[in-house]
């Protein structure tokens, strides 16, 4: 493609664990935040904005299309047009690739591509039971009816329907996504300790690039009062040992797992955005890319197994970039799990999946740990559903200008049994 596809600049919130700093700031607010950021940062004329995409998977009631919500909220023009997209995990890469069909199409000339999550703001629901008095209670029309509706009132009408719980189920297969982990886990003979020992180095590299990440954060103010400042990431533990996460009882398999707390992402709060356009729109409007889209896949697998998505996605990316996995700088695979890096690193190794699975005549190639996930992952980041691709990109394309490297290959797996990778192509200056 001679028109390459550029991502100019991009901005993302610090994350937050779930009830902590940002639980007050709403999707469309935390989204608002990192558009308007966006724009000061990059001086773009808020005009030229065609479209705004931004990926969100837990969708706010309130904002029923956030990224139309938030483009608003954050100043932009009425004549831009704004939507929201999901592919869960994935809602991140969803939107930069959407955002990359719209600009190689013609549909659109200025791009904000970006994701949003305030999990904390999940709802609660009321159950069937409760439901069904309060309409019935609504429809009755005399006091007497209303009297007996209350009175069909048990106790058990008041267990909620916890919302999160819901959204980190799969339908198809009947899994939470941690017990999807602890079938790749069993399944490729994944310990407890390499789990634990993954998630520690996770920690530690986080911490370790701090300053690094800073580069990407803009700082928001924490309410309800906003007398502080959430300036960075709260997830990295610097205290964090082998002997502490040793200690965590398994969470989805009480009797005989090895996933928990501390070797999986926590639920997380955050946003984040990009702006894209193509290169010659760039170099009209004197702008320095930071980067560019080689190619990207998504592909479908299993949902018992949606942890091993970024092995198929990975080996379709490569071969439509014609690529090799020793020619990218780094790899990053989403730290949804350990176990479930561990069993990717595994099978992108492994020349018997390659041929069974892959359509390959040998494993897509070597992973060494120094090239995997260098600055930490979201065991220790956390991961916003809606966030994580657009993080993941934006964190790897900076990260590709200090290195002065080339290319890196960005991943995650999806649930529901997807997993999708990028491909990215750095700006020479």
């Amino acid at each position: 493609m001679s028109d390459r596809i550029a991502i100019i600049d991009g901005i993302r919130t610090p994350f937050a664990k779930a009830g902590t700093d940002l639980a007050a700031m709403k999707a469309q607010k935390l989204a608002s935040i990192v558009i308007r950021e966006l724009l000061d940062r990059t001086a773009i004329d808020p005009e030229l904005v065609d479209e705004v995409i931004v990926g969100c998977v837990a969708n706010p009631m309130d904002a029923a299309n956030v990224g139309r919500v938030a483009a608003l909220m954050a100043g932009l023009p009425q004549r831009s047009r704004g939507y929201t997209v999901s592919r869960n995990c994935a809602a991140g890469f969803e939107s930069v690739t959407s955002g990359y069909e719209k600009l190689f199409c013609g549909a659109a000339e200025v791009v904000i591509a970006g994701g949003t999550e305030s999990m904390s703001n999940i709802p609660l629901i009321y159950n069937k039971h409760m439901t069904g008095l309060l309409t019935d209670l609504m429809r009755s029309k005399s006091a007497i009816a209303k009297l007996k509706t209350l009175a069909s009132f048990r106790p058990h009408f008041l267990k909620p329907v916890i919302g999160v719980v819901c959204g980190l189920t799969d339908p198809v297969c009947g899994l939470s996504m941690g017990q999807t982990a602890e079938n790749i886990a069993m399944r490729y003979g994944i310990t407890r300790d390499e789990q634990d020992e993954f998630a520690l180095s996770s920690h530690k590299k986080a911490v370790a690039a701090r300053d690094k990440l800073a580069e990407e954060i803009v700082a928001v103010p924490v309410g309800p009062d906003y007398k502080s400042v959430c300036e960075e990431d709260n997830g990295p533990r610097p205290e964090q040992t082998l002997k502490a996460l040793g200690k965590l009882k398994p969470y989805f398999d009480r009797q005989s797992g090895t996933v928990t707390v501390g070797n999986a992402c926590p639920i997380t709060d955050g946003a984040s955005a990009m702006l894209m356009m193509k290169e010659s729109k760039a170099d009209a409007l004197g702008l320095t890319p930071l980067g560019f889209i080689k190619s990207y896949a998504y592909e479908g697998l299993d949902p018992a197994v949606m942890g091993l998505g970024p092995v198929h996605a990975i080996s379709t990316a490569l071969n439509k970039a014609a690529m090799e996995l020793d020619q990218m700088s780094f790899v990053e695979i989403n730290e949804a799990f350990a176990a479930q890096v561990i069993g990717c690193v595994k099978l992108i190794q492994c020349d018997d999946f390659a041929k069974k699975h892959l359509g390959r005549d040998q494993a897509i190639g070597q992973l060494e740990p120094a090239r995997l996930n260098v600055n930490g992952g979201a065991i220790a980041l956390g991961h916003p559903v809606g966030v994580t691709g657009n993080r993941l990109i934006l964190t790897a394309l900076r990260e590709l200008k200090r290195r002065g490297d080339d290319h890196a290959i960005v991943s995650l797996c999806v649930g529901g049994g997807q997993g999708g990778a990028v491909i990215l192509e750095r700006a020479k200056l």
